[in-house]
C-alpha cells in the first residue's frame, strides 16, 4: 500500500514567547520574524519610526521559542513516512518534537528534512513541535572569541557577524537599522508519503546556431526499484517532450532530450521570455505518488573576457547577441522580509523592466531571495547578478564553517539552478577590498588552496576553490566570478580588468559627478548618490512636525551612512545654490543625486560602443531601501520613485542621444572661467538592427531662450545596431558665446524618440529665474512646455499613479507630452517643481 505525497504547509495556530518568560501569545502566520509577531501583539512598537529602533535592540539578545501542536495525520497508514521540512530558520534554532530535540540549525539559508517517523505520539496524545531561537548576536560573539587568531575586520556592522550564517545587514548597514531578526522565516511543512521526488535538474546544451538543444532530464528520489518516473514537457501548454523511464538501483532516473528550433529566453528589449513547463511524477503501477514541476527557459550566457587595446573585456552575450548591462543592485526589500508581498516584488522588478534596466545585482549582504523573486525575474526578462551570501569582511574558514558553507551552497543551487534570469555567480561583495585595505595576505601566483587557509586571509579558499567546484558540479551553466569587484587577483581599482565598484564619487576621493564616466572599468557593478526620500516617507517615520528639517536628529538618525551630512552638503554647495525650504533642499539632492547617475551611465554606455566593448555595463548602488530612510536608492521602501530614476530610464531608453561638453573643474582654478570647450553629440542604441533617424542640436541662450547661432540638423543618420554611432562635435567659444544650453533630439520617422540638453557647470551659476514654465493638463496626458531653459522638473510622486517621466529638462520650443496613469477628472492636478522655481 502506497500514500500520494500529502504536503501540510504549517502557517497557522502557532504560538511563542521569550524563553522562560511571560506567557504564550498568538503568531499571525508563519514564515515570520519575531519582530513582527512582537508588532501584532503591541510588545513592541514600530522599528521604523523615530527612534524605536533603539528600544527593541533588547529583542536581538533574547531568546525565543516558538511552539505548534501538529495536525493529526493518523489516517495515512503505518506505511507513510512523515518529514518535516524546514525551508529556513533564523538562524541559532534547536527544534525538539514531543519534547525531544530533532534538529539543530545554525545556517539561516540552509534547508532541513527531519524524518519524524518514529517519534510521533499516536493521535490520542497529539504531537507537539517547539523551535528555541537562541540570540545570534550572542552566539555571534561567543564564537568569534573562540577564534581569536583570526583577524575579524572588515566595513559595516559588528564584525562577530563575519561568524555566523545569516544576513549581515542584520547587523546594521550604511543604509540600515540594527535589527537582529529570528524565527521560522520561511515556510515550515509537515510531508506525509511513501515515495517522493528529492531534486530535479536539467542540463543542456545549444548548438552554435542556435537551433539545436539537446541535454538531460535527471531526478534523484526516495522511491523504491521498480517505481517510474513520468518526464513531460510543454510550452504555452502545447507538449514539447514526453518519455517515461524506471528508477535505477540508486534512486534516480535520466531521459535525454532533443529540441529542434528552440524557442529561446532572452533579456527584455533583445528578444521573448518562453518558459517551458517541466514536470516528473513519479508512478506506482501506474499511479501517482509524488510530482515535481519548473519553469525554466533556454538560453546561452556568456560572460565575454577577452584581451582588447583597453586591457580585458567584461561583458555578458545572451545567445549571441552583446548586452550592455544596465541595471540596478538590489537589497532585502525590508528589515522583515516574511512581510514582503507578492505584489510587492512585481512592483520593484516590473520598475526595472519600465526604466529599461537589464540586470540586477543581488548583493551578498542580503538574502538568497524567496523563489518568486527569481520567477519573476524569468518572466521579466531581467538578468540576475547573484551574490555569495559575504559581504564587506574578512570571513573565517575554521573547519566547521566551511563545512556549514558547502550544505548552504548546495541547497541554494539546487533551489535555483533552473532559473534562465541567472547568468552569473559572484563569491562574494568587497572583501577583496578588506584584503587590500587591512594588507591582509594575497598571492595570486600561490596556487595552493590548503596553503591559503594558512594565512591571515583564509576567506580565500572559499571563493577560489569551494563555491566555484560547488557551482561547476551543481549549476554548471552559469559563469562564477571570485568576488565583486575581482580582476585576475589585481587590485580590486584597476580600471583595466574585472567589475569595479566606483565609489570615488561621495565615498573616497569625492571627486565631483561630472567626470564619472573618466572614472569608471570594464564593468561598474557598484556607484551611487544619496538623495532624500520624498517628503511623505521622511513624515512616516518622524513623530514631530517640527523635526521635519534637513538638520534635525530623527533626519540623522535615519541616514546611516557615515559622514553623510558632510558629503550631501558637499554636493550640493558645490553645485547648486542652496535652500532652506525643505520641500526644495529635498529637491536639491534628489536633482544632485539623477545628474550624478546621468553623468555616469551616459558617458558609460557611450563607452559601449566603437572598437572594444570598454564598459561592459553599470549597476547603481541601489534600487531600493529596507526602511524608509536616506540612502542611495533610487526608489524609497514606499516604492516612491526619486527623480534619479526618470534619469536613468532616459540613458537607458533602446535610443538615446547624447551630448556633453568637455568638463571644465571649476574649484581647482579658483572659478576662472574656461575660454573654451568642445562638446560631442551621440547616440546609443540597443537595437539589434540599424536604423535610420535625424538627429538635432540647438543652441539656446539660459537668459533669453532664444538660439544664439545655428542649430545642426543631421538627416538620415543611420544609428548602429547595439553601439554608439558619432553625430558631431565642435568648440563652444566662451568668451564670446553666452552662456547657453546644447539641446539635443533624436527622431525616428516622425516620433522624437529621445532627448538630452548640457549645461554649463555647475549649475549654481546660473539664474534660473522667470522661465516662463507651463504645465497643463487634458485627460491623463500632461503638456509642458517654457520659455527659456528649465533644469529638472519633477512631478508629485503620488500613491496609485504612475506618469511616463519626471525630473525633465525644457527647452522652448519642443512641448513634451506626458501620460498620467491613475488620475481621475476630479483630482487635483499633479504638483511641479524645477531648479529655481519661485
Amino acid at each position: 500500500m502506497t500514500t500520494k505525497m500529502r504536503s501540510h504547509e504549517l502557517t497557522d495556530d502557532w504560538q511563542f514567547r521569550q524563553a522562560d518568560a511571560g506567557e504564550w501569545l498568538p503568531v499571525k502566520r508563519v514564515p515570520t520574524n519575531v519582530h513582527l509577531d512582537l508588532i501584532d501583539n503591541h510588545v513592541i512598537d514600530d522599528p521604523f519610526f523615530a527612534f524605536n529602533e533603539l528600544k527593541c535592540q533588547w529583542v536581538g539578545e533574547a531568546t525565543w521559542v516558538y511552539r505548534l501542536a501538529l495536525p493529526d495525520i493518523s489516517q495515512l497508514g503505518s506505511h507513510s513516512t512523515h518529514v518535516l521540512a524546514f525551508d529556513g530558520l533564523d538562524t541559532f534554532a534547536i527544534v525538539r518534537l514531543n519534547g525531544k530535540e530533532i534538529l539543530r540549525s545554525d545556517n539561516m539559508w540552509i534547508m532541513h528534512r527531519v524524518d519524524i517517523t518514529k517519534h510521533l505520539h499516536s493521535s490520542n496524545n497529539g504531537n507537539f513541535l517547539e523551535i528555541e531561537f537562541a540570540p545570534a548576536l550572542v552566539e555571534a560573539r561567543r564564537i568569534k572569541d573562540a577564534h581569536p587568531k583570526h583577524r575579524w575586520v572588515g566595513f559595516n556592522g559588528e564584525m562577530s557577524r563575519l561568524a555566523v550564517r545569516k544576513a549581515q545587514y542584520h547587523w546594521g548597514w550604511d543604509w540600515g537599522p540594527v535589527l537582529m531578526t529570528c524565527g521560522p522565516w520561511r515556510a515550515v511543512r509537515l510531508e506525509s508519503y511513501t515515495a517522493r521526488i528529492d531534486d530535479i535538474r536539467v542540463d543542456y546544451e545549444l548548438s552554435p546556431d542556435l537551433r539545436k538543444a539537446t541535454g538531460t532530464i535527471r531526478v534523484k528520489t526516495e522511491a523504491a526499484k521498480g517505481m517510474t518516473v513520468s518526464f513531460n514537457v510543454k510550452l504555452n501548454g502545447a507538449e514539447v517532450f514526453a518519455e517515461r523511464t524506471c528508477i535505477d538501483h540508486d534512486g534516480q532516473a535520466s531521459v535525454e532530450f532533443y529540441v529542434d528550433q528552440p524557442k529561446l529566453w532572452y533579456p527584455h528589449g533583445y528578444g521573448a521570455q518562453p518558459l517551458y513547463d517541466l514536470r516528473a511524477t513519479l508512478l506506482h503501477n501506474g499511479q501517482e505518488q509524488h510530482s515535481v514541476s519548473r519553469r525554466t527557459g533556454l538560453r546561452r550566457a556568456e560572460l565575454v573576457q577577452e584581451p582588447d587595446e583597453s586591457g580585458k573585456s567584461f561583458y555578458f552575450r545572451i545567445n549571441n547577441i552583446d548586452v550592455f548591462c544596465g541595471g540596478s543592485n538590489w537589497i532585502p526589500a525590508d528589515s522583515f522580509t516574511p512581510r514582503v508581498t507578492s505584489e510587492k516584488l512585481r512592483g520593484w522588478l516590473q520598475m526595472m523592466v519600465d526604466g529599461y534596466q537589464t540586470m540586477i545585482r543581488n548583493w551578498g549582504g542580503g538574502n538568497w531571495e524567496e523563489d518568486e523573486f527569481y520567477d519573476l525575474c524569468d518572466e521579466l526578462g531581467v538578468l540576475v547578478w547573484q551574490d555569495f551570501m559575504f559581504g564587506c569582511g574578512n570571513y573565517p574558514a575554521f573547519p566547521e564553517i566551511l563545512s556549514s558553507i558547502e550544505r548552504e551552497s548546495v541547497c541554494q543551487m539546487k533551489r535555483l539552478r533552473h532559473h534562465p534570469s541567472l547568468v552569473i555567480y559572484a563569491g562574494n561583495n568587497e572583501d577583496y577590498q578588506v584584503q587590500e585595505s587591512y594588507g591582509l595576505t594575497y598571492d595570486y601566483e600561490d596556487k595552493c588552496p590548503e596553503s591559503w587557509l594558512k594565512t591571515d586571509f583564509p576567506a580565500r579558499y572559499i571563493y577560489e576553490k569551494l563555491l566555484p567546484e560547488v557551482v561547476a558540479a551543481h549549476c554548471p551553466h552559469v559563469v562564477y566570478h571570485p568576488g565583486s569587484p575581482w580582476g585576475d587577483g589585481k587590485i580590486s581599482s584597476d580600471p583595466t580588468v574585472g567589475d569595479m565598484h566606483q565609489w570615488n564619487v561621495w565615498h573616497g576621493t569625492q571627486e565631483k559627478y561630472q567626470i564619472f564616466d573618466t572614472l569608471g572599468g570594464r564593468f561598474n557593478s557598484e556607484f551611487g548618490m544619496e538623495a532624500f526620500p520624498h517628503i511623505d516617507t521622511i513624515r512616516s517615520f518622524v513623530d514631530d512636525i517640527s523635526k521635519i528639517n534637513p538638520q534635525s536628529q530623527i533626519i540623522d538618525f535615519h541616514n546611516k551612512a557615515d559622514g553623510h551630512e558632510r558629503r550631501i552638503a558637499t554636493y550640493l554647495v558645490e553645485n547648486f545654490r542652496l535652500q532652506t525650504d525643505f520641500k526644495k533642499y529635498i529637491h536639491l539632492t534628489q536633482l544632485s543625486q539623477a545628474e550624478a547617475l546621468m553623468f555616469g551611465y551616459r558617458g558609460w554606455r557611450h563607452q559601449w560602443g566603437g572598437k572594444v566593448r570598454h564598459c561592459g555595463g553599470a549597476l547603481v548602488w541601489q534600487l531600493n531601501d529596507c526602511w524608509p530612510t536616506i540612502s542611495w536608492a533610487i526608489v524609497d521602501y514606499y516604492q516612491r520613485k526619486k527623480p534619479a530614476y526618470y534619469a536613468m530610464r532616459r540613458v537607458l531608453a533602446p535610443i538615446a542621444v547624447a551630448v556633453k561638453r568637455e568638463h571644465h573643474d571649476w574649484s581647482v582654478v579658483h572659478a576662472h572661467p574656461a575660454k573654451s570647450s568642445t562638446y560631442q553629440c551621440w547616440v546609443s542604441s540597443s537595437r539589434l538592427v540599424d536604423v535610420e533617424a535625424t538627429v538635432e542640436l540647438r543652441f539656446i541662450s539660459i537668459q533669453t531662450g532664444k538660439e544664439i547661432k545655428e542649430r545642426i540638423t543631421k538627416k538620415q543618420v543611420t544609428i548602429a545596431a547595439n553601439h554608439s554611432t558619432e553625430i558631431c562635435e565642435g568648440v563652444i567659444d566662451h568668451e564670446h558665446e553666452e552662456p547657453h544650453v546644447l539641446a539635443a533630439r533624436i527622431w525616428i520617422g516622425d516620433e522624437v524618440v529621445a532627448r538630452d540638453v548640457d549645461w554649463p557647470q555647475p549649475l549654481k551659476y546660473l539664474d534660473f529665474c522667470d522661465r516662463g514654465v507651463k504645465v497643463k493638463r487634458k485627460g491623463n496626458e500632461v503638456t509642458v512646455t517654457a520659455e527659456k531653459p528649465t533644469k529638472g522638473l519633477v512631478f508629485e510622486e503620488r500613491e496609485g499613479l504612475l506618469i511616463s517621466d519626471s525630473a525633465i529638462d525644457v527647452v522652448p520650443g519642443d512641448e513634451q507630452v506626458l501620460t498620467v496613469r491613475g488620475l481621475g477628472p476630479e483630482d487635483k492636478d499633479l504638483d511641479w517643481l524645477y531648479l529655481g522655481a519661485p
